[in-house]
């Protein structure tokens, strides 16, 4: 199967184009709602996205850098590895790149443009999020592409043939797996269908920064299961660094959401009650 297409002698991966479609659906998404929704311009969307790209990739890079695949780390490709070779941390067309890092690296960068212009994070996390599972639903078909992040060895009938050169060589005589990026795909895009139901739902009920805390316990919540299949995990002292990870930010974020509501009175509307006028917009640090 072709992972990419050939351009005067430059090889552009399929992986890499559908990274960046899945950024321009995202952050089409989120001018939509930062505009129909929000009575923000939408312009201020496409703003983020330069801060949110290269947070994310830094931000998954690093997270790869941290907790590389244990089948790399046979392979002798460690952390230490990389601290003692920094030329290979720049290498990304050698692969490794972390969902979980993408959306930390993410967040920061979209938090330290958002402050620099005195508005709400909260308000634009949530406008941002329903298109970041889009994005992450999208870019998961590089992996189908990549024949990369399939599950355990299965006979059932969506099975996905894997290539021998692709295969761990524990499992190099078989050939059929769970697609395991096509069953992330699928949480993937029922998140960002529930995100914008439920948005919309109980618009009077959700605070500033629900929206993402809502986001997260979907997210991790499938994550956490989905990893059981993985069949190349990434090893932290004996334990999955992604599962755990993904049962931290459940709790978090569960807790979190609960104690604020509890706790919390005052805090804003995630979206305001009235929109204004027809052609109006305004700053997210204007919402009520």
């Amino acid at each position: 199967m072709p992972d990419g297409i050939t351009i005067f002698g430059f090889k552009i991966y399929f992986y890499g184009i559908l990274i960046m479609l899945g950024a321009l659906a995202a952050t089409w998404v989120a001018a939509y709602r930062a505009e129909h929704e929000y009575g923000i311009n939408g312009e201020e969307a496409w703003d983020i996205l330069p801060w949110a790209l290269i947070g994310g990739i830094i931000g998954a890079r690093v997270w790869h850098i941290l907790t590389p695949p244990a089948s790399m780390v046979e392979q002798g490709i460690t952390t230490v590895y990389y601290l003692t070779h920094p030329l290979e941390m720049l290498n990304l067309r050698n692969g490794g790149l972390g969902i979980p890092g993408a959306v930390v690296g993410g967040f920061i960068a979209v938090w330290i443009f958002v402050r620099r212009r005195g508005e709400s994070i909260g308000t634009w996390v949530d406008i941002i999020v329903p298109g970041l599972a889009l994005a992450q639903a999208i870019g998961r078909w590089g992996n189908f592409f990549n024949q990369e992040v399939y599950g355990s060895p299965t006979s059932l009938p969506w099975k996905l043939f894997i290539a021998p050169g692709k295969r761990m060589p524990e499992f190099s005589e078989t050939a059929y797996y769970h697609p395991l990026f096509f069953y992330e795909f699928i949480w993937n895009m029922l998140n960002a269908i529930f995100l914008v139901w439920i948005a919309r739902r109980l618009r009077h009920v959700l605070r500033r920064g629900d929206l993402f805390l809502i986001y997260a316990m979907f997210y991790s919540f499938g994550r956490f299961f989905l990893e059981y299949l993985r069949l190349d995990p990434s090893p932290v002292a004996g334990a999955n660094a992604n599962q755990v990870l993904m049962a931290i930010i459940f709790v978090g974020s569960a807790l979190g959401l609960f104690l604020r509501h509890r706790l919390i009175q005052n805090e804003p509307l995630s979206m305001p009650e009235q929109l204004p006028a027809q052609g109006a917009v305004v700053s997210s640090t204007q919402e009520a």
